[in-house]
């Protein structure tokens, strides 16, 4: 599990900014505890703020981190693809990110600093039984690994300037190394407009639903049938329990194959079955509303998010979804018998009714600095009267009383439409 993130000089984050996925209000059933953390951790957290704040590439850092431990070893050869600050000393400066995260029960902290051209400094460091213990420290072109870890000669052959110490360790490293590396490489990021991402090197193929369904040896007891084990986050019966919510005429699906006009091969192809007044009648996926076809994707990722145990990043959690699927997204990750696993969602999003299914250390808040970089700051930094656990979040935050809304100037708006005249030149 994620328990703190930092970057800085990523898009439009210049300073530091950190995401902590420690809980706060530690009496919930929603926080998880691990004998190895000392912590309550947190499974879900929603960013918001205004149009260009930068929420969506807190999300982003984090994939590329993602992105970056997974294919540094075989993408990366003469060039670093870090997205720097455009401005100021953003160009000239590194690249760096500093984490915590658990991983079977053991903390460990990651640090990475990079430049276009080569890492700079990178560290792993774990906490068995809470003493901390060095695992490597990479500096200066050098590399010192703590003595009697396995696969070190190993990984100081696969180096290069521009690869990661911990891709390597994920291929010949010690347990430890890969273990941290599979954590951070399987974190996915889903933007519901666009099933395919483009950056660090390489394409983003997500958990398809179609897979999930069509799966014959993935047919376990229903999600949500309390009469079984609820902690059963696998099969088709489940997938359309979810798909359900965003129709509730759907009834059932079938795969057919249908040859390739353009290709001339077999394609499984999915066709929702829908009943209505003693007939069924088959409709395909395009023919779906905007929001059953956005819901239909996220089942598959949030499928293998709960399995494995894993972290989901969720841009624009509320685009063309209705805000009752959005909150039960949110509890399905929320509930430990529905997210036996730990996995976490971290999700941008508008939709301030969704605040209503947040706790106030669930809920993030960027800004747009004067200088046009990205300040990350937790509602539950908020004292006094303007925040408290009882407090009612989408009101407050509506009311503008922590910031973080967008201000609209009526008069220019009027202006741009053309509905007053624009002053003159002077």
């Amino acid at each position: 599990m994620l328990l703190r993130f930092q970057v800085s000089n990523h898009r439009s984050i210049l300073e530091p900014v950190e995401l902590s996925m420690i809980a706060v209000d530690k009496d919930r059933e929603a926080t998880r505890r691990f004998d190895g953390v000392s912590e309550h951790v947190l499974t879900a957290a929603g960013i918001y703020g205004p149009n260009a704040s930068g929420k969506s590439n807190v999300l982003d850092a984090m994939a590329w981190l993602s992105m970056a431990v997974a294919r540094s070893l075989r993408g990366w050869t003469e060039y670093i693809p870090r997205d720097a600050h455009r401005f100021s000393r953003g160009p000239a400066s590194p690249t760096e990110f500093d984490l915590d995260l658990e991983v079977d029960g053991v903390r460990y902290t990651y640090r990475l600093e990079l430049n276009d051209s080569a890492v700079l400094f990178e560290s792993l460091d774990s906490y068995p039984q809470g003493r901390r213990r060095n695992l490597f420290t990479r500096a200066e072109g050098e590399i010192d690994f703590r003595r009697g870890l396995s696969g070190t000669h190993g990984i100081q052959a696969l180096l290069t300037p521009t690869t990661l110490a911990l891709s390597a360790g994920r291929r010949v490293g010690a347990s430890d190394l890969r273990g941290v590396a599979r954590a951070l490489s399987s974190m996915r990021i889903l933007r519901p407009r666009n099933r395919r991402i483009r950056w660090a090197g390489g394409i983003v193929h997500f958990d398809s639903t179609e897979e999930l369904l069509a799966d014959e040896e993935a047919d376990q007891p229903p999600l949500f049938d309390t009469e079984q084990d609820r902690s059963a986050v696998t099969g088709r019966r489940s997938a359309m329990e979810l798909l359900r919510f965003a129709d509730s005429g759907i009834n059932d699906f079938a795969m057919t194959e249908e040859e390739s006009e353009r290709f001339g091969v077999l394609r499984r192809r999915l066709r929702l079955i829908h009943r209505g007044e003693g007939e069924s009648v088959v409709f395909g996926l395009e023919d779906e509303s905007d929001g059953t076809q956005t819901w239909f994707r996220l089942i598959g990722p949030a499928f293998a998010a709960l399995r494995r145990g894993r972290v989901l990043l969720l841009d624009e959690i509320d685009a063309s979804l209705h805000p009752r699927l959005s909150a039960r997204l949110i509890e399905i990750f929320q509930d430990p018998q529905t997210n036996s696993r730990g996995a976490q969602l971290v999700f941008t999003s508008h939709d301030t009714s969704l605040l209503n299914s947040l706790n106030r250390d669930e809920v993030w808040l960027t800004e747009r600095a004067p200088n046009a970089t990205t300040r990350l700051i937790g509602l539950a930094e908020f004292r006094g009267e303007r925040v408290r656990k009882s407090v009612n979040l989408e009101r407050a935050y509506l009311q503008g009383r922590f910031g973080a809304v967008p201000e609209v100037d009526q008069a220019a708006v009027r202006r741009a439409l053309g509905l007053v005249s624009r002053p003159a030149d002077v």
